[in-house]
């Protein structure tokens, strides 16, 4: 199906992060969009003020009319949907044009010039900065990411037709639908076990989808990945940021690129992970042409991803960050950006673990890293598209944790938590529905002081 033929939309799983970027791709293009999710949230209510009809039952009648002509209607459905949904079956037993997020993605960026983001972790980051660069510089983007971006209020920077910024994800192989012409890898530590089996299989995926990049030129990598291309580090490989230091909150720094190294560069996210996010983005943009002072101008103007170190409160005596981290490489970059930036203060986090299978294949990482916090709150694990595992539970997880500081709470006690904690410094963190409790915690932190 071609996308001109595409009338209607039907998102099975519309409030996701990345379906929802394409559902306001294809409303801008003048498509009819509808679809079904599990639960309303803060995302579904702005798609539905955007004009996306939107329902949360499973049932075949609730389709609207128009999404029942198959000659003109395509269907997207995420992997986490299972094949006993209704709708699902309804659509693939009657013939309907159903594809993944990933598929449809492909079918978008296979006529473009493809900026494609692959990792573990860093790629919804990577791929914002990047849009934000490419978008800022005049060049006729659409970036599809997988977060909200600040001072765009969206998923999706853009509306250009000829080039593409993708986040090639690796849940399901997805990324392997993708045709990048520039791409890049943030990281390939073990992730998804419930999908490859092994660190092995992980990693020949992510070979497969270097693969895919025809000029090695245009391969970068960060500095460490046993991955031919072109490296990008922090004081290492062929793009460096060097020099760097800390200036009323902003990271000032170089980067020594192959051709120049670019003076008194200024970038407001913290952690040495967000600096290498910030020199792949520069990289692959000088490569495609991008002016070196085009990119410092948008470097220093990047407000940041929502709940990607996140600040919602940030006052004398009290600061509150929030973070989507759900993998203990991820919990440590947001304790190395928070000791960093809060030396001797003292820091509660409050951490929200995110699947079953993630939290029995990453335990004994899940309680090292938050071991190193002073003081820790675990709640339950999340269980998104999962159904429990005997003996994986929260309770588990806090027995394994080394900290005398440690608490196990409910959703229900966070707020009390919050009141009586002396902490100056909370962070709340988990890719879970604990961001749907940041306005409650707001609330609650403005009237301690």
């Amino acid at each position: 199906m071609e996308l001109n033929q595409i009338h209607n939309v039907y998102f099975i799983g519309i409030g996701g992060i990345g379906m929802s970027a394409l559902a306001r791709y294809f409303k801008f293009i003048g498509k009819n969009v509808a679809g079904y999710d599990k639960t309303p949230t803060h995302l579904t209510d702005e798609l539905k003020a955007e004009g996306m009809s939107i329902h949360f039952d499973d049932a075949v009648e609730l389709i609207g009319l128009e999404f029942l002509n198959k000659e003109n209607t395509l269907v997207v459905v995420t992997p986490a949907v299972p094949q006993s949904h209704q709708q699902w079956r309804y659509f693939t037993q009657t013939g309907f044009e159903v594809k993944k997020r990933a598929e449809v993605l492909g079918i978008i960026t296979k006529d473009t010039f493809c900026f494609a983001v692959a990792g573990t972790h860093g790629k919804t980051t990577t791929s914002s900065i990047l849009g934000h660069i490419l978008y800022q510089s005049g060049v006729d983007v659409t970036a599809f990411l997988g977060g909200i971006v600040e001072g765009y209020n969206s998923n999706v920077i853009g509306s250009g037709k000829t080039v593409t910024v993708a986040e090639a994800d690796e849940f399901d192989r997805s990324f392997l639908h993708l045709h990048p012409n520039i791409a890049c890898i943030t990281s390939m530590d073990a992730d998804h076990l419930d999908i490859y089996g092994d660190t092995a299989s992980i990693e020949a995926s992510f070979r497969e989808f270097a693969g895919k990049v025809e000029d090695k030129e245009h391969l970068f990598v960060t500095e460490g990945l046993p991955l031919k291309g072109i490296t990008v580090g922090v004081n290492s490989g062929q793009f460096s940021a060097e020099n760097i230091r800390i200036e009323n909150g902003w990271y000032v720094f170089d980067a020594a690129t192959p051709g120049e190294t670019i003076t008194g560069l200024r970038f407001g996210l913290p952690g040495r992970h967000n600096l290498t996010n910030a020199m792949l983005a520069l990289a692959m943009a000088k490569t495609y042409g991008v002016a070196s002072g085009d990119i410092a101008k948008a470097l220093e103007s990047f407000q940041g991803v929502r709940r990607r170190f996140s600040y919602q409160v940030k006052k004398e005596g009290l600061v509150y960050i929030d973070d989507y981290a759900h993998h203990p490489t991820e919990i440590d970059a947001v304790y190395q950006a928070v000791t960093e930036l809060y030396p001797g203060q003292k820091v509660l986090a409050i951490f929200q673990p995110h699947l079953y299978s993630r939290t029995r294949d990453f335990a004994d990482g899940f309680a090292r890293s938050l071991s190193q916090f002073e003081n820790v709150a675990l709640l339950d694990i999340y269980p998104a598209r999962e159904l429990p595992i005997e003996g994986i539970t929260g309770k588990w997880l806090f027995d394994k944790i080394e900290n005398p500081n440690k608490k196990f709470i409910t959703k229900a006690d966070v707020t009390g938590l919050l009141k009586v904690t002396d902490a100056t410094v909370i962070v709340t963190i988990g890719a879970g529905d604990i961001g749907e409790m940041v306005p409650q915690i707001k609330v609650v932190l403005d009237e301690k002081n």
